[in-house]
C-alpha cells in the first residue's frame, strides 16, 4: 500500500514517517510531488507551525492542493491530517489575522483560552474521547501540542483543556487529529494501523 507523506515544509516529517513504518506502512512517500500523490493510496498531512505560514507553504506547491483534493475529496482515497494538517481542513485560521483554509470542514480554527489555571499552549498527554463511533477513534490518551483549536462542524473526538476542545475531525474518507500520533506511543501507533486498514 503506498502511503503520501506530504512534505511542504511544515511537518515532524521524520517522525511521522518512523511512526508510519511502526504502523506496517511499507511503501512510504515523503513527496512534494502531486504525481506521487495521485498514485497514492494513503494520503497523510501533517503540519507544525503557524496556520497561515502551513497553508502558505502548501499553496506553494504548484498543483498540490489540486492533487490532493482529486485523490482525497473526488476519489475517495483515505486522508489523515496532522495537527495543523488537520486544521487546515477547516474554513478559516484565525491565527494573526483570518486565513483560508482547504474549506473541507465547515469551521474555524481558534486561540484556546487562556488563564492562570489553563495554560496555552495545550501541550502534554489528555484524553480522547470519542462523540461517537467511528473506525479510527477510540478512548485512549494522546500528546498534544498545540494553541489553537478547532471549533465546528464533524467532531470525532473532543480532549480537556478548561473546557472540551476539539480532537478529532472528519466525515467519510477524511479524517483529522490534533494530537500527534508520532508522539502517544501505543495509542498513535494503533491509529494509524486503523488508518492504514481503513476502508471507507
Amino acid at each position: 500500500m503506498s502511503v503520501a507523506l506530504i512534505d511542504y515544509g511544515a511537518g515532524n516529517l521524520h517522525s511521522v514517517h518512523n511512526a508510519l513504518k511502526a504502523a506496517g506502512a511499507r511503501d512510504i512517500a515523503v513527496t512534494a510531488d502531486p504525481d506521487i500523490v495521485r498514485r497514492a493510496e494513503r494520503i497523510v498531512l501533517p503540519g507544525v507551525g503557524a496556520f497561515a505560514a502551513c497553508a502558505d507553504g502548501l499553496r506553494a506547491l504548484p498543483g498540490m492542493v489540486e492533487a490532493i483534493e482529486e485523490r482525497a475529496l473526488r476519489g475517495g482515497v483515505p486522508f489523515l491530517g496532522i495537527c495543523v494538517g488537520m486544521q487546515l481542513m477547516a474554513t478559516t485560521g484565525e491565527e494573526m489575522g483570518v486565513h483560508a483554509g482547504l474549506g473541507w470542514i465547515e469551521g474555524s480554527v481558534r486561540l484556546l483560552p487562556d488563564s492562570p489555571e489553563v495554560r496555552v499552549p495545550h501541550m502534554g498527554w489528555n484524553d480522547v474521547v470519542p462523540t461517537h463511533a467511528h473506525p479510527l477513534i477510540e478512548p485512549g490518551e494522546a500528546y498534544f501540542l498545540h494553541s489553537y483549536a478547532f471549533e465546528g462542524a464533524d467532531v470525532l473526538a473532543t480532549t480537556q483543556h478548561g473546557g472540551p476542545v476539539t480532537a478529532a475531525i472528519g466525515r467519510d474518507n477524511l479524517i483529522g487529529i490534533q494530537f500527534h500520533p508520532e508522539k502517544s506511543q501505543r495509542y498513535g501507533i494503533a491509529l494509524l494501523e486503523r488508518f492504514l486498514a481503513w476502508r471507507p
